[in-house]
């Protein structure tokens, strides 16, 4: 069977963008994106949180890396079954029914901590549910974009919402430091079901249209998402991105967990110290972000390369800062946060303008499991090493192995031809 590179369903002209629904697409696409931004926002300061308490309680690299395999490995195994489910039922409820069960596990860890009965246990099993209330929230949302906004706004729209996003980032580092300087560690995870809670009220006033299934829903979800692994494995485009892809997460991703242990060990920081340090780099998002919306660029794969090589290399100079120049540290995080952008937004809509819209969910799980899977591996590699070499050594080999992987990409003919526009004829095949 073969899919258009355009699409292979239509969706009613009810409720779509280009058609001029009842419903005003722009304030539709702001109000439900708008809550999931805030939804991100409570999200990241109780990552925060709940990071620098393990930092300040056990200043261990593999208390840390615990941690964030705690909250990678639920994607590694149920990414497959988001995806599915998220091209099979309605997104809409998949992200109110995961923001809702993200709340209420969010309630059970608060009065362990209000009790005084917290343990570490319990802050790695709250990891893991919002984990794997994530693999369900999050292809949800992204495989949505495409239904509540016209085709040419889709660059566009992946930049603002990465804006958005980015800001949510600027705002919780600083709140996180506020909370856990003002209020008991159980009231400042208190702000994360608030937050929660305005994600799902534009899901309860707006809808979001389904694409059409043709044959889903009359074979396995197994089958289904096998459809879905069929059309990366054999475009050699995409086979290869994913790999790509896989490799940079294995290298960096133990960095952004350790981030509150290098600004404790290296340069003597506290709570406040890492919130800064987070904060401008969400900063240096928002600019990434804003550039994309303004410039909105077309070679999506070289941008992508060219940005994660950037963003990897200025995380190796990061530690390699001297302990008394921490203002330097901040200022190549900060830019590895903008590069970063630069090259994940690109990524995004190339995602969602080569895959058929039908499969979205499915591809972009397989994306998540694939990273799922990389990233609890990078961690358990990081671990030792870090009791070897300490956490800037770890810092300084992640950013090198990542930076020489993006570049690596350029290599590949297939890879690069994801960039060249298809042929009036041309088809994906499933």
């Amino acid at each position: 069977m073969t899919l258009p590179l355009d699409t292979s369903f239509t969706t009613p002209a009810a409720i779509t963008p280009e058609a001029g629904s009842a419903e005003p697409w722009r304030l539709r696409f702001w109000s439900i994106f708008g809550g999931q931004a805030m939804s991100l926002m409570g999200s990241s300061l109780t990552q925060f949180v709940l990071l620098w308490w393990i930092t300040d309680t056990t200043g261990s690299v593999a208390a840390l890396a615990s941690a964030g395999m705690a909250a990678l490995l639920p994607q590694a195994v149920l990414a497959p079954l988001g995806g599915t489910l998220a091209d099979r039922h309605s997104r809409r409820l998949l992200m109110i029914v995961a923001d809702g069960v993200s709340a209420l596990c969010m309630g059970v860890l608060i009065a362990l901590f209000l009790t005084a009965r917290i343990e570490l246990w319990h802050a790695y099993a709250m990891m893991a549910m919002r984990s794997a209330m994530q693999v369900f929230q999050g292809p949800a949302a992204a495989a949505s974009v495409v239904m509540l906004v016209p085709k040419h706004f889709i660059v566009r729209a992946a930049g603002l919402n990465q804006t958005l996003h980015s800001l949510t980032v600027v705002a919780a580092a600083p709140l996180g430091a506020l909370a856990i300087g003002t209020l008991p560690i159980g009231w400042a995870l208190s702000i994360d079901v608030l937050t929660a809670l305005l994600g799902i009220v534009p899901l309860l006033c707006w809808r979001i249209p389904q694409p059409a299934r043709g044959e889903a829903g009359r074979t396995g979800l197994w089958s289904e998402f096998r459809e879905g692994l069929h059309l990366v494995w054999h475009t050699p485009g995409l086979r290869r991105l994913f790999l790509l892809l896989g490799a940079v997460v294995l290298a960096v991703m133990p960095t952004f967990v350790l981030v509150p242990l290098l600004v404790k060990e290296h340069f003597a920081g506290g709570a406040a110290q890492v919130a800064l340090m987070e904060g401008l780099a969400g900063a240096g998002m928002l600019l990434g972000g804003l550039l994309v919306v303004v410039m909105a660029p077309r070679r999506l794969v070289r941008w992508t390369l060219v940005g994660f090589a950037v963003s990897c290399a200025a995380l190796a100079l990061t530690a390699m800062a001297p302990a008394s120049l921490f203002g330097v540290a901040v200022a190549w995080w900060v830019m590895s946060g903008i590069s970063f952008v630069l090259g994940d937004t690109p990524l995004t809509a190339l995602l969602q303008t080569t895959i058929p819209d039908h499969l979205q969910g499915r591809v972009l799980a397989l994306m998540s499991t694939l990273m799922a899977l990389a990233a609890p591996v990078g961690l358990a590699l990081a671990a030792p090493l870090g009791e070897w070499i300490g956490v800037r050594g770890v810092f300084v080999v992640a950013g090198v192995l990542g930076t020489l992987t993006s570049l690596a990409g350029f290599l590949s003919p297939a890879l690069l031809a994801l960039d060249d526009p298809p042929g009036p004829d041309a088809t994906m095949k499933t």
